[in-house]
Parts: C-alpha cells; structure tokens; sequence
C-alpha cells in the first residue's frame, strides 16, 4: 500500500494588484481642490453656451470648453483612483502630463474667452431696459466670466505643477 501523497499548505491569499483605493491626499491637496473647481467653472461655462442661442466662432469656444471638461474629468479620477500608472506612456510622467494638459487648457480657454467676449460686445445692442426680443447677450457675458475664471484656474493649477516639478517631486499628489 502507498502512503498518502504529502500534505501541501493552502495558497496563500495574493494581494489583489490592481484594487482600487482613493487617495485622500490628492482629494484634500490644492491640486485635486481646484481640479474640483475647473470641473464646476468648466460645466457652468459649457451649460451657458449651449442653452442659449449660438452661432459662428462660439461653437469652437463650446468646443473648447466640453473638450476640456471631459479631459479634467479624467485626470481627476485617474489620478484620485491611482490608476495613471495605467496610462500607456504617459503614466510614468503624470505630473508633467497634468502640467502640460493645464497649459494647454488655459490657452484654449483665453482663445474661448476673448471669442464670448466679442460675442458679448456684438450683442450690446440688447442690453436695453425696453428691449423686448430674445438676445444672448448675459448668456454671453455669464459664459465670458466663466471662462475668464476656467482660464485663471488652468494657469494657477499649471502653477502649481511646474513648483511641484521644480522641487523635484515627481507625483501629483
């Protein structure tokens, strides 16, 4: 009769590689605070555009505004969920990649400013007491100063990033 073949020990439990955590730093940090606020000035800006009545050079400036509002969107929840590593390439150089997104969102978005800006100057006409008909004109303004604010937060996060790097960090977060 054969002995009983050898007894092996359970397997161990492994660590699941690719669980999903939040980080709380980035949340709480200056950068995740104001990837917060280019979400909310970016969804005002693009709602006011696209309620009112648009024509001409405000499609590039909705455009802009959408397009970089579906961008932060994603660097905000790849970079709180921990999974920029993911990102081919470019995982590995995320705060560059952030900086580099943030200043090309606040040239865009200066270009998308000055275009609501004209916008809002060739519907003055409007601005009347008495004035009866339908007129973008405070859609306009409204969307000019969310963009003049989506501008200025772009350029502080871009800021932010660039001392980050010039200390020598290499996170986001």
């Amino acid at each position: 009769m054969l002995p009983p073949p050898p007894r092996q020990p359970p397997p161990q439990a492994r660590a699941v590689r690719g669980a999903v955590r939040l980080h709380r730093a980035f949340l709480r940090g200056p950068l995740g605070v104001l990837r917060l606020l280019q979400l909310l000035a970016g969804a005002a800006f693009w709602i006011t555009i696209a309620t009112s009545r648009y024509q001409g050079p405000v499609h590039f400036a909705l455009f802009v505004s959408v397009l970089f509002w579906l961008l932060t969107l994603g660097l905000y929840f790849l970079t709180l969920l921990g999974k920029h590593e993911l990102v081919p390439v470019l995982g590995s150089r995320w705060l560059v990649v952030n900086v580099a997104h943030d200043l090309l969102a606040a040239a865009l978005y200066g270009a998308a400013t000055g275009i609501m800006i004209s916008q809002t100057q060739s519907h003055s006409y409007c601005n009347l007491k008495d004035y009866q008909m339908a007129c973008a004109y405070h859609a306009f303004l409204a969307a000019a100063v969310c963009g003049g604010l989506c501008l200025g937060l772009y350029l502080l996060s871009a800021l932010y990033g660039c001392c980050r790097r010039y200390q020598g960090e290499q996170e986001v977060a």
